[in-house]
C-alpha cells in the first residue's frame, strides 16, 4: 500500500528526496485515492464534454448568422412594404450599378442619358441649379436644388428609421414631387451672343423639357440669346415645368421677322404648373416700336389686324403672355422695354406674381405693365412697375384678384377697364388693391368703361394707397374716350360697391373725378380716410373735387370735403343681375339706326339699350315695385348736358 502511494506521488511529479535510511509513509484517506484507470476515463470525459460544447457552439452561431440573414430580408420588405415608391424605384433600376439613381419617395428612375443626336441634359458648364420658388398658396410644387451635375436626383437614399423594441414604426413622408433633368439652352445649340438667333435652342430645349414631368429649361447666365416670336404651348406637356431665366432674351427689330398679325413675342399656352423665375432679363427693345408706330388700338388680342410687311412696326407685341393655363407662377425676372404689354394674363386661373421688376420710359405707348384679361385667383404682390400706361390693367372677366405691395411710377396708376367698349359686356368683381406706392402717376386707382357698353364692376376695394404728385388720384370715369370726340350713348357698364380706404398723399390737378352714367349711376361708393393735399405745378390747373351722379357714404371727413357725392342710393335706384346684363347684352347687340323713334317694350332694362324714345306699358318682372308705367325720351343730343368726356 505504501509503495503505491510513493508512486502515484511520483507520477504527480512530487518527488521525496530523503535519505534512503528514514522510512515514513504518507496516510491518504481511502475516499481519495485515485487509481489510473479512472483518472483517464475522466480525462475522456471531459475531452467529450469539450467537444459537444464547441458542435453546439458552432451551431448556435451558424443558427445565429441564419437568423440575421432572415431579420435583414425582412427589413428590406418591410421598407419596400412602407414606401411602395421605392420599391418601385429598385425594380426600375435593377441591373444598375450604384444607387445614385434612386430617389427617396419618387415615383420616376433617373432620365436614360438621350442618343448623341439629342443635346444631353445639364446645368451648363460649371453651373449649379438651386432653384426653388417662394412658396404660396396658389403656386405648385416646386422641385428641390439640383447636383452640380444636373439630374436632379438624389445622390444618395436616406437610412430607414431605426425603432425600440416594441415600437411602431412612424408612417413614411409622403412621396415627393417627381423632379426631372435640367434642359439647357446652350446644349441645345444657342449660341448666347446677342447676334445668332437662337430661336430654335429654344424650342428644342422646351420640347424635351415638355415630355418630363418637373422638368426645367434653363436660360444660363451672363448670355444673351436673340429669340423670335415662339409659342411654348403645352395641351400635351407634363405639368410644373419650370423656365429658369438667368441671362437675357433679346427681341428681334427686324419687321421681317414678326410676319403678320402677331401680336405676343414670348407666349406659353395651355399649361399647369408652369414657373417662369430666376433674375434674368426680358429685352423687348421696343424703342423700334415706338418710334415708328402709332399708338395701338386697346382693344381684345383677338382682333385680327391686316396690314403689309413693310409696315408691321405698327402692329406691337406683348412681351410675355400666358394663355389658357393654371397654377402659373412668375417671380424674380424683370421686363423691360416691351413693344406694348410687359406680362400679360389671358383666360388664366390661379396667378401668382412676386419680385418682379417691369420698366419702360414714361412716354412709350401702350406700354402696360401687367394686363389682366378673362383670368381669375390673381394675386400681384412685391413688385416694381415703371412704364408708359397703367402700371396694372384689369379688364373684363376677371374676378377675385388682389393686389398689394406694388410700386408704380411713372405711369397711369392701377386702373379697371376700359370696358364695354364697342357696346360689348364686360365683367369684373372682387377686386382688392392694398397698400401701394405711387409716384407722379397720371392717375391713382381707376374705373374707366365705355358709353355704350353692358355690365357690371362690383365689390371693389382700394386701400392704403400711398400718392405723391399724382395728377388724379381717384377716377370712375364712365364716359371712357381715348379721341377727341366720342358719340353719347345711353347704356353703360353698371358701377357698384366701391370702397376707397386711407387714400392719402398729393395731387397736382383734382383730387377726385366720379362721372358716373345718367342712366345707370356709380351706387355704394364709401370713402374712409381720404386725406389729398394740393401740391401746385407750374404746368397744371388745381381743381375742386368732380361728382356727376355718384352715390354713396361719407364715413369720415375728407381732404379736401367731397361735397359733390350723394348721399344714399340713386332715386328708383335698379339693381342689376346677372340675368339682366345677358338681356342688356342680347339687346345691344340687335340695335341699329334704322329703328323708329319709339317703341313699346316690356322689359325696364331696355331703357339702357338704346338712345331711343321707349315706353313701359306694362309690368314685367323686371319693373321695380310700384312702378307700372314709365315714359322716358332720350335724343342724340340729351348727352350734352353730361360730364365733358375725360381728357385724364
Amino acid at each position: 500500500m505504501a509503495s503505491s502511494k510513493v508512486w502515484y506521488l511520483n507520477t504527480l511529479s512530487f518527488p521525496l528526496h530523503k535519505p534512503p535510511t528514514l522510512q515514513f509513509s504518507i496516510y491518504f484517506p481511502a475516499h481519495t485515492l485515485i487509481s489510473t484507470q479512472q483518472i483517464d476515463t475522466d480525462r475522456k470525459m471531459k475531452l467529450r464534454v469539450k467537444g459537444l460544447s464547441l458542435l453546439l457552439l458552432l451551431v448556435l452561431l451558424a443558427l445565429c448568422s441564419t437568423i440575421d440573414v432572415c431579420e435583414a430580408r425582412r427589413g428590406k420588405h418591410w421598407r419596400s412594404r412602407s414606401s411602395p415608391s421605392s420599391s418601385q424605384l429598385r425594380k426600375k433600376s435593377k441591373g444598375k450599378k450604384g444607387s445614385s439613381h434612386r430617389q427617396y419617395g419618387g415615383s420616376r428612375p433617373s432620365p436614360k442619358p438621350p442618343v448623341s443626336s439629342t443635346p444631353s441634359p445639364s446645368a451648363g458648364k460649371g453651373y449649379q441649379n438651386p432653384y426653388q420658388p417662394s412658396p404660396s398658396p396658389s403656386a405648385p410644387v416646386i422641385p428641390a436644388p439640383t447636383p452640380a451635375n444636373g439630374s436632379r436626383h438624389s445622390s444618395s437614399r436616406p437610412p430607414a428609421p431605426s425603432c425600440g423594441k416594441g415600437h411602431q414604426p412612424p408612417s413614411p413622408p409622403p412621396p415627393a414631387v417627381a423632379q426631372g433633368a435640367v434642359f439647357n439652352v446652350v446644349d441645345f445649340g444657342a449660341k448666347g451672343d446677342g447676334v445668332s438667333d437662337d430661336t430654335k435652342a429654344f424650342e428644342g430645349a422646351w420640347a424635351a423639357a415638355c415630355k418630363q414631368g418637373a422638368s426645367t429649361v434653363l436660360v444660363p447666365p451672363e448670355l444673351e440669346f436673340l429669340v423670335g416670336p415662339i409659342s411654348f404651348s403645352g395641351p400635351y406637356c407634363k405639368p410644373n415645368i419650370i423656365f429658369q431665366l438667368e441671362g437675357t432674351i433679346l427681341a428681334p427689330t427686324n419687321a421681317k421677322t414678326w410676319g403678320s398679325g402677331l401680336l405676343q413675342w414670348l407666349e406659353f399656352t395651355k399649361l399647369n404648373g408652369i414657373v417662369i423665375q430666376g433674375s434674368g432679363i426680358i429685352n423687348g427693345r421696343g424703342q423700334e416700336w415706338w418710334t415708328y408706330s402709332e399708338p395701338d388700338y386697346e382693344g381684345d388680342d383677338d382682333k385680327q389686324y391686316n396690314v403689309e410687311l413693310g409696315r408691321m412696326p405698327q402692329i406691337k407685341p406683348t412681351a410675355l403672355r400666358f394663355y389658357g393655363s393654371f397654377n402659373v407662377l412668375v417671380s424674380g425676372i424683370t421686363i423691360v422695354n416691351s413693344s406694348q404689354c410687359h406680362l400679360k394674363f389671358d383666360n388664366c386661373q390661379g396667378v401668382m406674381v412676386h419680385d418682379i421688376t417691369i420698366s419702360s420710359p414714361e412716354d412709350s405707348a401702350n406700354t402696360d405693365g401687367i394686363h389682366l384679361q378673362n383670368s381669375k385667383d390673381v394675386s400681384i404682390h412685391h413688385a416694381n412697375m415703371a412704364c408708359g400706361d397703367d402700371c396694372i390693367s384689369i379688364q373684363t372677366g376677371c374676378s377675385n384678384i388682389n393686389i398689394h405691395n406694388v410700386n408704380c411710377g411713372p405711369g397711369h396708376g392701377i386702373s379697371i377697364g376700359g370696358l364695354g367698349r364697342d357696346n360689348t359686356k364686360a365683367c369684373v368683381s372682387n377686386v382688392t388693391v392694398r397698400d401701394i406706392n405711387m409716384f407722379r402717376t397720371m392717375n391713382g386707382v381707376r374705373i374707366k368703361t365705355w358709353q355704350g357698353g353692358v355690365g357690371l364692376v362690383q365689390d371693389i376695394r382700394f386701400s392704403n394707397i400711398q400718392v405723391s404728385e399724382v395728377r388724379t388720384p381717384i377716377i370712375i370715369d364712365q364716359f371712357y374716350c381715348d379721341k377727341g370726340i366720342c358719340r353719347n350713348q345711353t347704356s353703360a357698364v353698371a358701377v357698384s360697391g366701391v370702397q376707397y380706404e386711407n387714400i392719402r398723399g398729393t395731387f397736382t390737378v383734382k383730387p377726385v373725378h366720379f362721372a358716373c352714367s345718367d342712366s345707370l349711376p356709380c351706387s355704394g361708393i364709401s370713402l374712409t380716410g381720404v386725406q389729398l393735399r394740393p401740391v401746385q405745378m407750374p404746368q397744371y390747373h388745381l381743381n375742386s373735387p368732380y361728382c356727376w351722379q355718384a352715390f354713396g357714404e361719407l364715413y369720415t371727413p375728407t381732404i379736401p370735403p367731397i361735397a359733390c357725392l350723394q348721399i344714399g342710393k340713386p332715386a328708383g335706384n335698379y339693381l342689376q343681375t346677372y340675368h339682366d346684363i345677358w338681356i342688356q347684352g342680347h339687346n345691344v347687340h340687335q340695335r341699329n339706326d334704322k329703328h323708329p323713334s319709339s317703341k313699346t317694350i316690356n322689359r325696364f332694362e331696355d331703357l339702357y339699350t338704346t338712345g331711343l324714345t321707349r315706353t313701359i306699358s306694362s309690368p314685367s318682372p323686371f319693373t321695380p315695385a310700384g312702378l307700372n308705367t314709365i315714359s322716358c325720351t332720350f335724343t342724340p343730343t340729351c348727352g350734352a348736358e353730361r360730364p365733358m368726356p375725360s381728357v385724364l
